[in-house]
């Protein structure tokens, strides 16, 4: 009786101490939370490559690994700098523009307003387009996004340097997840104290939400992005790389979508005299950017992991909320296993009744 009370204690310290020095690594890895997570998303996202590339190399899993890594970096990272830099340009532009008073919003909202039916214009009320409000509205605005950026321009060396260590950490665990993440998940398997059929099943839901919440979600984001932004551009409208940046960012929002640009865009073109433009960019934005959510979200998602919309739209924000620009793929991840750990459990829970009966 000593030796099992005994053997229980040590037992029962021994889980303790994992579970403490399990969430002590955490909280020291957290700084760099984001950067481990896209080094695990692009290991998930880019393993069907290595594999070929392994098969291709005849077993060289190093090399293999080195030239998946550099296709993540020509595909993903250097893109996205010259995007960064682009756009970073083009909102200076904006922000100097308004700065100095090249656009007046004031007769802007009046060139609106009198386009309007008078039903809807006096909805609005007479305070709408007050050009003292909007002056001193936009006069603070621009006041705080000057310090802002002066602070931000104080700051630059260390967040320059911070971002270049996450990036390191990203590409790094990404080359050894791809080398080594067979070894790895076995490692972890083993270490889960599920049944083996059930732990499978939860880690391949877990596989399958990324790849297709990042293939339904990212993929439809550049194109809508691309397509919006080629349209911006094409009908003259300034700042076409940040408008199409806007309207990639906004479909990743559920309910929300690129009509929350480029529809306020289509009615000022409309309500300043610029008819074939308004007309153009309404067409388009129904017809083309529109219609690529439409068309390709459910091909690159698939039916196993289609989620409720309402679903979604609130696990998405919850996560962009608690997670940052992270969390649009933690947010949608956590719910779909969400979902499949409860359809698991009710799965076995009508087995084992019908055993009984």
């Amino acid at each position: 009786m000593m030796n099992l009370r005994g053997d229980r204690l040590e037992n029962g310290t021994f889980l303790l101490l994992v579970v403490a020095v399990t969430v002590l690594f955490g909280w020291l890895t957290l700084p760099y939370f984001g950067a481990i997570l896209w080094g695990v998303v692009a290991a998930i996202l880019f393993t069907p490559l290595y594999n070929k590339l392994v098969t291709a190399f005849s077993g060289r899993r190093s090399l293999a690994a080195t030239l998946t890594l550099l296709t993540v970096i020509g595909l993903v990272v250097i893109p996205a700098f010259l995007l960064a830099v682009s756009l970073v340009q083009q909102a200076t532009e904006i922000y100097v523009g308004l700065e100095e008073g090249h656009f007046d919003l004031a007769v802007v909202l009046s060139q609106i307003r009198s386009a309007l039916p008078r039903w809807a214009s006096d909805m609005l009320g007479p305070n709408w387009t007050d050009a003292n409000r909007l002056r001193d509205t936009l006069a603070a605005t621009l006041s705080t996004g000057a310090q802002s950026i002066a602070g931000q321009a104080l700051l630059f060396g260390q967040g320059a340097l911070n971002f270049l260590a996450a990036l390191g950490i990203m590409l790094y665990l990404t080359f050894f997840l791809l080398r080594d993440g067979d070894a790895y998940g076995s490692r972890i398997k083993s270490a889960i104290p599920l049944d083996p059929d059930l732990r499978d099943r939860l880690l391949q839901d877990f596989v399958t939400v990324v790849r297709a919440t990042m293939k339904g979600s990212i993929v439809v984001a550049v194109i809508q992005g691309v397509l919006g932004g080629v349209i911006f551009w094409a009908l003259g409208i300034e700042g076409a790389l940040l408008w199409g940046l806007l309207m990639g960012v906004f479909s990743l929002v559920p309910a929300v979508g690129t009509g929350i640009v480029w529809v306020p865009v289509a009615v000022y073109l409309l309500a300043t005299g610029s008819i074939w433009q308004g007309v153009v960019l309404a067409f388009c934005g129904f017809f083309i950017i529109g219609m690529v959510d439409n068309l390709l979200r459910p091909i690159l998602i698939g039916k196993d992991t289609k989620l409720p919309d309402f679903v979604v739209l609130i696990s998405t924000l919850a996560g962009l909320k608690l997670f940052g620009i992270s969390g649009f793929i933690i947010g949608p991840i956590i719910a779909a296993l969400f979902v499949s750990v409860w359809r698991t459990f009710t799965e076995l829970r009508l087995r084992e009744v019908a055993t009984d009966d």
